[in-house]
């Protein structure tokens, strides 16, 4: 009998392994894939994540970067840097993922891989977690398994809305060092690039709207662009599940974290710095449960629809406007110095989505008012 078991083994599995083991909580972890697991991901991370953790993550930082790129449709590019207290991190989701589970196991967490789970049921007062050879006991649950999460859907939540995003690695003979976004060539969405040491990683997604489910021409269109070789480099598709308003995220003795509970930002499509917040507030809620905290889980829903929920209702108004005129958009916001400085202070915690946002969409309202 666990305390906890917690299915799936990305960032907010790890992040809730870790910090609940560190409580003296007995921790399972369930992943599907064999460890370390490929996971398609540009790799951009926020910095500003040290900070919910008693550990250094250097070791699993591939590369940094401070300068950031624009362009509209290939051309009208501006590069500025960004001015926070550390470059942002550029991470191979495989390398990171797994050390994030390390930490946990030094904590006393276990980890089981290639264990895919088949079904849960609740049975007085523990769950019981089936898969393919064992049944296991928890007396929580945390659903971490992704966009598509089998487990929410067992546990009775609906369905949310996925959308398919693309990302491919390429050599980089030019040696850019900036992390480039692209717009005008995606609608309703953005394509991004980071540097990886000697490669580049390229990803691409919608945010809002119909999903489109073959990227192949724009990421050819954008390499050729930028003398990236396509060729031989794999696209790699995955579901992305951005925050699409207010919902429960807790259910009896069991919580969501990460993208399935939906915390992907809808303005930015940064998954990875939510999805660790969210495990370590569900560790928290789950070691409060476990001492007697009648309302824990539901105060976790409460606290990410606060924390981070309400938030991301204001990047999804900026996103809004900003797809519905993304040319303005661009020439108004990014192409602005101050842009650059304030998305990266939202990247490291300084600002909220709510401290910009209102002027931001007063002046991309106000260019729709003719003469302005």
């Amino acid at each position: 009998m666990y305390d906890c078991v917690i299915v799936g083994g990305g960032p907010a599995g790890g992040a809730a392994a870790y910090h609940l083991a560190r409580r003296q909580r007995s921790v399972l972890v369930l992943e599907k894939a064999a460890l370390p697991r490929y996971k398609p991901c540009t790799g951009g991370v926020s910095p500003a994540v040290g900070q919910w953790f008693d550990f250094d993550f250097q070791l699993a930082i591939a590369d940094t970067t401070r300068m950031v790129r624009y362009s509209w449709q290939l051309s009208d590019a501006v590069e500025a840097e960004l001015n926070i207290p550390e470059p942002i991190w550029i991470v191979d989701r495989s390398v990171f993922d797994h050390y994030l589970l390390q930490q946990a196991q030094q904590q006393g967490a276990v980890v089981a891989d290639q264990t895919e789970v088949t079904g849960i049921t609740f049975q007085e007062d523990h769950w019981q977690i089936q898969t393919a050879t064992t049944t296991y006991a928890g007396r929580y649950l945390i659903a971490a398994d992704g966009a598509k999460s089998q487990v929410a859907q067992w546990l009775g939540f609906k369905p949310k809305v996925v959308r398919t995003a693309a990302v491919m690695t390429v050599p980089n003979p030019t040696g850019d060092r900036a992390a480039h976004f692209e717009f005008g060539l995606v609608k309703n969405g953005y394509l991004w690039s980071f540097p990886k040491g000697d490669q580049r990683t390229v990803g691409v997604a919608v945010v809002r709207g119909s999903d489109r489910p073959n990227w192949e021409p724009i990421l050819q269109q954008y390499c050729a662009a930028h003398q990236l070789q396509l060729a031989d480099c794999p696209i790699h598709y995955h579901p992305l599940c951005v925050w699409e308003g207010q919902q429960p995220l807790h259910t009896h003795h069991a919580l969501l974290a990460g993208e399935a509970a939906g915390l992907v930002d809808p303005f930015s499509a940064e998954g990875v710095r939510p999805a660790l917040y969210s495990g370590m507030r569900a560790a928290e809620a789950i070691d409060a449960a476990l001492g007697g905290e009648a309302d824990a889980l539901a105060t976790y829903s409460k606290t990410l629809q606060e924390e981070w929920g309400a938030d991301l209702v204001w990047a999804q108004r900026l996103a809004g406007l900003f797809h519905r005129m993304p040319k303005v958009g661009y020439r108004l916001a990014m192409k602005r110095p101050s842009a650059t400085q304030r998305l990266g202070q939202v990247l490291c915690g300084e600002l909220r989505y709510r401290d910009i946002a209102g002027r931001a969409i007063q002046r991309l309202s106000s260019s729709l008012i003719p003469g302005r």
